[in-house]
């Protein structure tokens, strides 16, 4: 993709704070940060999101991020994290090259990331079961 920021930073004609990089994945610092070391994790090749991605190809993409994981609870005692992965622009993708946000998380960082929670929905649970099952 000519336009993709992220294709541009594997194919090494845009810069980035690599924190790993391996055949299938490159691990960087986020140039726009909630908290330190927000990282992002994608795939060399461009898929869009998870709905686009190889499961073998998301399976490399998720070993990076364990990898990423210990290496911070190693080398800076992490012991809080979100894993996030945005899918489409109605779920806040911006960059449509497949990334998984690596959040550090600790007490006072004022971050929270919360939903709303429905309850009202558990009686509707067998409904919206017996569409995928059918």
């Amino acid at each position: 993709m000519d336009n993709c920021i992220f294709c541009k930073i594997t194919k090494g004609e845009a810069n980035a704070y690599k924190v790993y990089e391996d055949e299938h994945t490159i691990a960087f610092l986020d140039i726009n940060p909630v908290v330190e070391y927000h990282t992002l994790v994608i795939p060399k090749k461009h898929f869009v999101n998870i709905f686009d991605i190889p499961a073998e190809v998301l399976t490399n993409v998720m070993q990076t991020v364990k990898r990423v994981v210990d290496l911070y609870s190693k080398k800076l005692g992490l012991e809080n994290a979100q894993i996030i992965h945005n899918a489409g622009a109605e779920a806040q993708q911006d960059v449509f090259h497949l990334h998984v946000h690596i959040v550090p998380r600790k007490k006072g960082d004022n971050q929270n990331i919360r939903w709303v929670n429905h309850p009202e929905l558990r009686e509707r649970f067998d409904e919206l079961l017996k569409k995928i099952k059918d």
